[in-house]
């Protein structure tokens, strides 16, 4: 007896997901490209409140991670909203989907052996949670912008608050949506205070700490080795996730510059 279409799908998914899939491991694993980049695959998630410096800052660490000589890559909130999630809204329930398709991403970037820099405001704690919980141990690296609300208000270059007081940007978040502020980050960066080059370093502080890239009193700008030669970035025998410290965070930086940031609206 042949299957109706209808009879068949129900088949095939259990809890909304197919039941003829299977995962395919790779022949080249996450390790084998690890040493090939010549760096440990983790995931730094920054965020904070719109305006708080989250794209700033992760593609001014991109840039000096790839003067390094490593492979990266930022998945910024507005660009993919472009794309992959151009079909979501900004209700707590698309906010949640949308970090949800961006874990996900993340995710496979690590197996890729990249190190990936997510900049979302990610308002919600417990899908940063679920994102973290994705990932092996130590492989998620969560770095709290911290801007209070008015400092982000001020720099308010496409008066997306200015409207959102108004009630013309609807659940926005720090004004008519909530923002929950981590509990226990890796890192906690004072964007609101310290200035860009002050930020970037602590970021590449955290990573050569966790044994992500090579200790920062090496030359920076000094030429990555190639494969089959002295390794540039430290990578830990297998297991290669390390256990990563949460809860360990710097003094505030004050009495400096302004982070100057594009104030943007993102999940």
């Amino acid at each position: 007896m042949k299957h109706t279409v209808c009879q068949t799908a129900a088949q095939e998914t259990v809890s909304g997901r197919s039941s003829n899939t299977v995962w395919h491991p790779a022949i080249v694993t996450r390790t084998q490209r690890e040493k090939a980049h010549l760096h440990r695959a983790v995931v730094l998630w920054f965020t904070g409140l719109s305006g708080a410096g989250k794209s700033t800052l992760a593609h001014a660490v991109e840039e000096e991670l790839h003067r390094r000589g490593c492979s990266t890559f930022v998945l910024d909130g507005d660009n993919v909203r472009h794309g992959l999630c151009t079909d979501l809204g900004f209700s707590e329930a698309d906010r949640q989907e949308n970090i949800r398709r961006i874990g996900e991403t993340a995710k496979l970037f690590t197996e890729a052996g990249l190190i990936t820099l997510t900049a979302f405001i990610s308002p919600f704690r417990n899908d940063r949670e679920r994102v973290r919980e994705l990932m092996p141990e130590g492989d998620f690296i969560e770095v709290f912008c911290d801007t209070a609300l008015e400092v982000c208000e001020a720099r308010d270059v496409k008066g997306l608050y200015e409207r959102a007081r108004l009630g013309q940007i609807a659940e926005f978040t720090g004004i008519s949506s909530p923002y929950e502020a981590p509990d226990d980050p890796e890192l906690v960066v004072p964007t609101g205070s310290a200035n860009l080059q002050a930020c970037v370093e602590r970021v590449l502080r955290c990573l050569a700490e966790r044994r992500v890239i090579r200790p920062l009193t090496e030359t920076s700008d000094q030429t990555p080795t190639s494969p089959g030669t002295s390794p540039a970035i430290i990578s830990p025998p297998a297991p290669v996730h390390l256990t990563a410290k949460r809860g360990t965070t710097s003094s505030k930086v004050s009495d400096c510059n302004r982070l100057l940031v594009r104030n943007v609206v993102n999940g």
